[in-house]
């Protein structure tokens, strides 16, 4: 059995082993895959199953690999696989739903703590010397936030979501959730759900855990963020096209909203004209909410099985 993975890296940079998945038969990993494809096709054309994160696999890929019966996603989202081609073929595709969730939690609360401190720029201000010169004992260049006693507005009450939620009422935060399915064993004293209105106009934080669906795409926009409390913060650890973000920049700049922690945007890698990139108050990281070790482990275990399950006749996190 040849089994390729098409772009690596970013799952394993090293600290990692594909000794699991090597076990299987003849493996051939690719750090990064051009997404070009002639480049594709020649790197997948005799494989009986691949692995991909990004590199898209179409309906022409799949014309040239007549080998191919199993398709893994090194990931929750499987829009890089033209699933109706894939289904037409018969090929299997399962992508890996749950393994960083309390993960992404953790740095979406991180991303709001940051904005609350400004922990960075206070940290490199001691150490060039401010605070050796300083005429006070203390000093902040920035308003500091208390989060106990306001409310956060989650669009999306998934897992991650209701991470998210778990660790804002530790800090005294209130919830209350936006979600398709509601489940009403989740709602507390400091936990319950709201309509999509009522959430935008009363939260002090808006944060984003919902998927990115035709109704969902551009969520925050100029009518919406219109509708919010002034000085409300926006955070986005799940999908960048969520966000309308010439909306958002412009909604920074005036003040209508305080602050944004974003850890995703609509074109990735982020492009130079992006107008978060200008805009204050906006934290920017690069998409790594999900990849500390030991939820990058989870994935891949969790891709190895399911490539064992489905050689077991018993596939599993079908797609």
């Amino acid at each position: 059995m040849k089994i390729v993975v098409l772009d690596g890296y970013t799952l394993n940079p090293g600290d990692l082993s594909w000794d699991k998945l090597g076990s299987l038969g003849e493996l051939a990993v690719y750090d990064r895959t051009p997404r070009d494809l002639e480049t594709i096709i020649e790197r997948i054309k005799d494989a009986d199953a691949i692995f991909t994160n990004k590199v898209p696999i179409d309906g022409e890929v799949l014309k040239s690999c007549h080998k191919l019966k199993y398709i893994g996603v090194l990931a929750t989202g499987y829009n890089v696989v033209d699933t109706v081609a894939a289904a037409e073929k018969g090929l299997t595709v399962c992508n890996v739903p749950t393994y960083g969730t309390e993960a992404v939690g953790q740095f979406t609360i991180g991303l709001l703590l940051e904005i609350c401190h400004h922990i960075g720029h206070h940290n490199d201000a001691v150490h060039q010397g401010r605070w050796s010169s300083a005429p006070d004992w203390c000093f902040w260049d920035y308003p500091l936030m208390e989060l106990s006693g306001k409310t956060m507005g989650i669009i999306g009450f998934g897992r991650i979501g209701q991470s998210v939620g778990r660790i804002a009422q530790a800090l005294g935060m209130k919830v209350q959730a936006y979600d398709s399915y509601p489940n009403p064993k989740l709602v507390s004293n400091t936990c319950y759900y709201s309509d999509m209105n009522t959430l935008l106009k009363t939260s002090d934080v808006i944060s984003l855990h919902c998927p990115l669906l035709p109704e969902t795409n551009g969520i925050i926009c100029s009518e919406n963020i219109e509708k919010m409390k002034p000085g409300v913060i926006i955070l986005n650890s799940s999908r960048g096209a969520l966000i309308n973000e010439r909306d958002l920049a412009n909604a920074l700049k005036c003040g209508k909203v305080y602050a944004a922690g974003l850890d995703v945007v609509s074109v990735e890698p982020i492009k130079e004209d992006n107008p978060l990139l200008q805009a204050p108050n906006c934290l920017i990281t690069p998409h790594i909410a999900w990849a500390p070790r030991e939820s990058r482990k989870r994935l891949m275990d969790i891709a190895v099985e399911n490539l064992v399950q489905f050689l077991s006749d018993k596939p599993v996190n079908l797609v």
